[in-house]
């Protein structure tokens, strides 16, 4: 019996190094580890265009890859992409499975709790898409309609926080969610939803790809801006301040601007990115 207990003990004293040794390891600041292994793993939605998605020869295209991969080059470290479902993005992050989140991640007061932001780089808002056929042009057509909105999304989280804005008119005062964009525009395209809340970058870029921008409305949103800016965990104060410097660095290169012109047509860098 005695020996029994001395193993039980042994077993549960190892599983409490463990998870004390997994906890301290995103709980550093891990810049040495990234600068010496030369790797670093973010997550990020390999659905939104055209931020950072998989093209159709599987190889993961979009501006905020090419703006990671840039950044990262400046320090010699090459970037993993890892998929992960948006809605457990912070999840991800803080187990250690991602050591960033880039991909069109609005900069939000809740999301500051959880995570360590960067310098916004990118100015974004969230806008409704109707059918034109449908002839909703306002947030106020929606009236016991039915909205689309990403699960975990930013703009899902803007609609329950100002619920007079729409949350309040449309059907069950509540959005239909789901788990990528393109999920919600075909359900949009075959009027299972009467109107999708989505990211202004996303809905030009893919009806423009999809030679549909003729057949729907963007209305303008009626909540505020928002900054896409990266997240990171609040240990790695060195790996925002790094990525910070780099966003400088490749603005004054004309880098920057250049990989804008490519998915833009312009130039979309913030103040704090040309500053």
């Amino acid at each position: 019996m005695k020996k029994l207990l001395l193993v039980m003990l042994s077993v549960l004293t190892g599983f409490v190094l463990v998870a004390c040794g997994s906890k301290s390891d995103t709980a550093e600041d891990k810049w040495s580890t990234y600068e010496k292994e030369k790797t670093i793993t973010i997550g990020f939605d390999n659905t939104f265009v055209p931020m950072g998605y998989k093209d159709k020869d599987g190889k993961n295209v979009g501006f905020d890859i090419d703006l990671a991969t840039a950044v990262f080059e400046e320090y010699g470290i090459k970037v993993k992409w890892q998929p992960i479902n948006w809605d457990l993005k912070e999840t991800e992050l803080n187990n250690g499975k991602i050591d960033l989140i880039w991909n069109g991640y609005s900069k939000t007061s809740e999301r500051e709790e959880k995570v360590l932001f960067t310098n916004s780089y990118m100015k974004n808002e969230q806008v409704l898409v109707t059918k034109k056929s449908s002839g909703i042009t306002t947030f106020a057509g929606m009236k016991d309609k039915v909205l689309g909105a990403q699960s975990g999304s930013s703009g899902y989280d803007t609609f329950t926080a100002n619920p007079e804005v729409l949350k309040d008119i449309v059907k069950d005062n509540d959005a239909t969610q789901y788990e990528t964009f393109t999920q919600a525009l075909i359900d949009l395209k075959s009027d299972r939803i009467d109107g999708l809340l989505i990211d202004r970058v996303y809905a030009n870029y893919y009806l423009q790809q999809e030679g549909e921008l003729d057949q729907y409305n963007i209305i303008k949103s009626e909540f505020e801006g928002e900054d896409f800016a990266v997240g990171a965990r609040k240990s790695d104060k060195t790996l925002v301040e790094n990525i910070n410097k780099a966003f400088n660095k490749l603005y004054q290169s004309g880098k920057f601007q250049e990989i804008s012109n490519k998915w833009f047509g312009e130039d979309v860098a913030t103040d704090a990115v040309k500053n």
